[in-house]
């Protein structure tokens, strides 16, 4: 099981800061769909320049041209790079060629995705790397979390790896564990604490226990 912490509402010089607090702790640095929107794919450069050891995930949430979007994301030294499970199959298999011509990996999020269970099966087929349960902020703030889509792929999926993201929590950590997602992917549990540091120390912890 690995931990990734997700950067969304951070500029350049402060996604640095928080990765160096907690670099040793985690497996993956996310750059969140805002910071990409905000800062170009010049973020997951800089963060990939700076912390060669970490993988790096972008978080381009790709709907269309599937190969030419991972193409830059990987020129840009992206290990994984994210696209919509509500995105047609064909973008899916284009970043998915892509992606094994970069030697790089293909998260799927299965954000908005109505028939989880159905959907999950058919993008297992495609050949992609990760599938990705994920409550969004606008879910969370209507009270939504991931853990019964997590069981849901976990029944269906047969050679992707399976990710829970939104909203996770130390607090809530265990439960997550006790789902055994491959990857959990974590935000704000991280980065709102007081102490990043011992937060992700005691995550990691957990994680790999």
């Amino acid at each position: 099981m690995e931990l990734q912490l997700a950067l969304d509402l951070v500029n350049i010089p402060e996604a640095k800061d928080v990765v160096k607090e907690v670099a040793p702790y985690i497996d993956i640095v996310e750059i969140g769909t805002p910071v990409v929107i905000n800062e170009g794919l010049r973020a997951v450069k800089e963060i990939k320049d700076e912390f060669p050891s970490l993988k790096v995930l972008a978080d381009l949430k790709i709907m269309d041209a599937g190969g030419y979007e991972v193409m830059k994301a990987s020129e840009a030294g992206a290990d994984i790079i994210t696209v919509l499970g509500v995105s047609d199959d064909s973008t899916i298999k284009g970043a998915v060629d892509e992606a094994r011509k970069q030697n790089k990996k293909i998260m799927v999020d299965m954000i908005n995705v109505k028939d989880i269970a159905a959907r999950a099966a058919e993008i297992d087929n495609l050949g992609v790397d990760y599938i990705c349960v994920h409550s969004g902020y606008d879910h969370q703030a209507d009270g939504k979390n991931s853990f019964e889509d997590l069981a849901t792929i976990k029944r269906v999926v047969k050679q992707a790896k399976t990710a829970i993201a939104g909203g996770i929590k130390l607090q809530t950590l265990p439960e997550v564990i006790s789902a055994q997602p491959d990857l959990v992917i974590v935000g704000g549990g991280i980065t709102g604490a007081e102490d990043k540091q011992a937060v992700a120390a005691q995550m990691q912890q957990l994680i790999k226990g």
